[in-house]
């Protein structure tokens, strides 16, 4: 099971209806794996529950890091919890005995992807053991909203941004390609991909598999079995 597919979990008005906490709190009764993505520290509340859980090998999570650059960050997620911040998230719960691992997403050719050997030494010495990340597509109405983002924000870049976007997805900015939309192709993405893999391999990132614990599935009951 996979917590924040689409949208982060844990979402400010979590902290008045605690719908994440609850979820895991069933997981871990019914020892059901969980894995989980977000950007927001508010996950440190529910360190608890994920420390029990990972001592059954139930839990991994990833942190979201797109930017150690504050500024950036500021204008690209704006009320998210900060650079700093997630890197204590990663070291907190590496420390209670979490596996965590780091998503470096989206990736902006051109704008963010430089930073990648900072962030990956970063989260490695916070404790992070997996590393992956995504190049940024613009799919439907995003397109437009981020080319409109991008003229305000960095007028000096956007053609050199954009048409590094563009050379990710065979022309385009959008990509539905299945394999290929989130990584991209063409040598800017092969760039990207190499230096990514190259800087996991020297802070020792992405060096065994976590394989979660399917088999301790079970469903409480106080009935007592016919077999």
């Amino acid at each position: 099971m996979s917590l924040s597919g689409n949208t982060d979990c844990y979402q400010p008005a979590e902290r008045k209806f605690k719908l994440t906490r609850q979820l895991l709190e069933i997981a871990l009764a019914y020892k059901q794996p969980i894995g989980m993505i977000t950007k927001n520290s508010l996950i440190l509340r529910d360190q608890d529950i994920l420390q029990e859980m990972a001592k059954l090998n139930l839990c991994m999570v990833y942190v979201s890091i797109n930017s150690l650059n504050e500024d950036l960050r500021q204008v690209m997620e704006p009320r998210t919890t900060t650079a700093k911040q997630r890197l204590r998230v990663v070291e907190e719960l590496s420390k209670a005995g979490i596996p965590m691992g780091v998503m470096v997403a989206p990736l902006v050719p051109g704008l963010s992807d430089h930073e990648i050997p900072k962030i990956l030494k970063a989260v490695a010495n916070a404790g992070a053991i997996k590393a992956g990340y995504t190049v940024v597509r613009l799919n439907g109405a995003i397109g437009q909203i981020f080319e409109d983002w991008l003229r305000k924000n960095f007028p000096d870049r956007f053609e050199k941004v954009w048409h590094s976007i563009q050379s990710c997805h065979g022309g385009n900015v959008n990509d539905s390609r299945f394999g290929d939309r989130m990584r991209g192709d063409g040598n800017i993405s092969q760039m990207i991909r190499d230096n990514f893999r190259l800087h996991c391999r020297l802070n020792g990132l992405n060096v065994k598999d976590i394989i979660l614990d399917h088999t301790l599935f079970k469903i409480p009951s106080n009935q007592v079995s016919l077999f």
